[in-house]
């Protein structure tokens, strides 16, 4: 039987998190507990960052019941909760995943198929190379070898690193979610709403959403099952997997459409909020980075994700590439050799929430105080805050999950989709509609 947990590091989290939002203070201390500690064994406190993270959005949202640890924990591995017509999806490229060269490891990342494609450019490998084959081509290397090669040819892999203490405090001396204001249009926004205590406080405001993979579609998820109308925007020609868009699609619109277009700009013009997940670097080239956008439109609340921050604008990553170098990997190590991973991606799904809580928090700010907000934030600052909570030695041994028990299924166009539950209380997902299946409109 799971104990309850000490909370106290996961309340020092919410505490800053409502200082740095600059909102009025929540009553965090004295929140209701969980019956349980959030079933994600680790070494490292990742059932206290992912329930902090969750619970962030339940009180900025007025949401007052505590959240369910176990469905937290089944909507941290919801990868894993996935089914399409029965089948579970292949969720892992072959060329994902630690590598052995010949000083250490190497962490790799291919599941997008232009990105399996540069690693075996990179690694002078052919088009049906499998995972033996990058294996094989790894080893005879220098891990500062086999990195270059692969980032060279644009395709992403990183050094599996122990951690660095100091550089990570210097990381946790930040925000972990920093947040501007923008003073060219002190006056009340569009859609804001007074309902903030209603099931659906979003009700009326409409999001862009510009991101993909995780983190940044669990935000927006999450903003949908607040009543917000969020529309995600691809590029035509950057074709995302079906099954990720299934696991974090639910309750928004979707739609394929160049952002150098006039109907963007008309998307862009009647939104209130707009979650950036892309590069820095690719945002600044299209002219929607954050200053950009206020620029042209100076009401909208901005929030940006990116794997490192906005210091190193050019490296495109994902969770796993960050847990590798940050040093989790080696913590999370089984036997002081071979890396280890977290029991989810919980630096995706933690970013995704924290951004949510905050989105809803500067909205009712624009709504008091007007102006245009920005709120920046980063898997690897994330991964700091987690490096910087209390550990164990060991991961504690606990019943594996039921996650059938924490899911919902639906129908998408015929097909019958079960996903994980959604976590906030007293509110479900609506069916995810098929990648690119809307008109580009409001």
């Amino acid at each position: 039987m799971n104990e309850p947990t000490n909370l106290d590091p996961a309340l020092g989290l919410l505490d800053r998190v409502w200082a740095e939002l600059g909102v009025e203070p929540h009553p965090a201390a004295s929140a209701a507990p969980p019956p349980h500690a959030v079933p994600l064994p680790s070494r490292l406190a990742t059932g206290d960052l992912a329930w902090a993270s969750v619970r962030a959005v339940c009180l900025a949202s007025g949401i007052g019941p505590s959240p369910d640890p176990d469905r937290i924990a089944a909507a941290y591995r919801s990868d894993r909760a996935l089914t399409i017509d029965g089948l579970s999806p292949d969720v892992w490229s072959p060329y994902s995943g630690f590598f052995r060269a010949s000083d250490r490891w190497v962490r790799t990342h291919g599941n997008y198929p232009h990105h399996a494609t540069r690693l075996q450019a990179g690694l002078g490998l052919t088009a049906d190379a499998d995972a033996d084959d990058v294996r094989t081509a790894i080893l005879p290397l220098s891990v500062t070898e086999a990195v270059e090669r692969i980032t060279l040819a644009r395709g992403l892999a990183v050094p599996v690193l122990q951690e660095n203490p100091e550089r990570d405090a210097r990381l946790r001396a930040t925000p972990l979610l920093q947040v501007e204001r923008i003073d060219l249009a002190p006056r009340p926004g569009r859609h804001g709403t007074d309902e903030r205590h209603s099931l659906a406080p979003l009700t009326g405001v409409r999001v862009l959403d510009l991101t993909r993979v995780i983190a940044g579609p669990v935000c927006t998820r999450t903003l949908a099952l607040l009543g917000a109308d969020v529309l995600r925007v691809d590029p035509p020609d950057l074709v995302e997997p079906e099954w990720q868009h299934l696991d974090t699609g639910h309750g928004k619109r979707s739609t394929l459409l160049e952002a150098r277009t006039d109907r963007f700009e008309e998307l862009l013009a009647a939104a209130d909020v707009v979650v950036l997940g892309y590069r820095p670097e690719s945002l600044d080239r299209l002219g929607l980075s954050a200053s950009a956008l206020l620029e042209r439109h100076p009401a909208l609340v901005v929030a940006q994700l990116s794997a490192w921050g906005i210091d190193e604008p050019s490296r495109a990553g994902f969770d796993s590439l960050v847990q590798a170098e940050s040093g989790i990997s080696m913590i999370e190590s089984p036997d002081g050799d071979r890396p280890g991973v977290l029991p989810a991606q919980a630096l995706d799904h933690s970013t995704g929430y924290l951004l949510a809580a905050a989105v809803v928090s500067l909205l009712e700010r624009r709504r008091r105080e007007g102006g245009g907000w920005v709120v920046r934030t980063s898997l690897r600052r994330v991964a700091a805050e987690l490096l910087g909570m209390p550990r164990c030695s060991q991961p504690e041994a606990g019943q594996e999950l039921d996650l059938t028990a924490h899911t919902f299924v639906f129908d998408v166009a015929g097909q019958t989709v079960t996903t994980a539950a959604s976590v906030l209380p007293g509110l479900e997902f609506a069916a995810p509609h098929r990648w690119g299946s809307d008109q580009p409109r409001w």
